[in-house]
């Protein structure tokens, strides 16, 4: 957390907003990342093309902020096969779930939804839980 600045976060966050109002807007779709790529795996007819260009746009976006600011990164505190293993276990579990964490914490709670409010708290605290086993259990206090 030693790179946290408000200002990026805030753009960070208006960035966010922004792209799930403009899919709202222009496709009636609720932005959920799980949602868009299972729909890429199995796709409807008329509906890769727009989850395609929203799938690449999250991709270019990081690869930017990876070339104009890499500080805002750091390190990742686990080897990246085990991050990326990690973000296929969360995607599996939304898809099982039919839920998503960016569709009920970004789209669900600005929509002022309470099974958004209750999905976002619990994925909320498994995560701390889960760093928290993970940091002091598993790694024994050591970074």
């Amino acid at each position: 957390m030693t790179n946290f600045t408000p200002w990026s976060a805030m753009l960070g966050g208006v960035l966010i907003g922004l792209s799930a109002s403009m899919l709202l807007l222009l496709t009636g779709r609720i932005a959920g990342i799980s949602g868009i790529v299972g729909g890429l795996l199995r796709p409807m007819s008329g509906e890769a093309v727009w989850r395609a260009w929203f799938l690449a746009g999250l991709i270019a976006g990081g690869l930017a902020l990876s070339v104009l600011h890499p500080a805002s990164l750091g390190a990742t505190p686990v080897p990246i096969g085990l991050a990326i293993a990690g973000g296929l276990f969360v995607g599996f579990g939304t898809r099982l779930g039919h839920g998503c964490t960016s569709g009920h914490g970004v789209c669900g709670l600005s929509r002022l939804s309470v099974r958004s409010l209750v999905a976002t708290f619990t994925f909320m605290a498994t995560g701390a839980l889960s760093t928290y086993i993970v940091r002091h259990i598993v790694y024994g206090g050591q970074p």
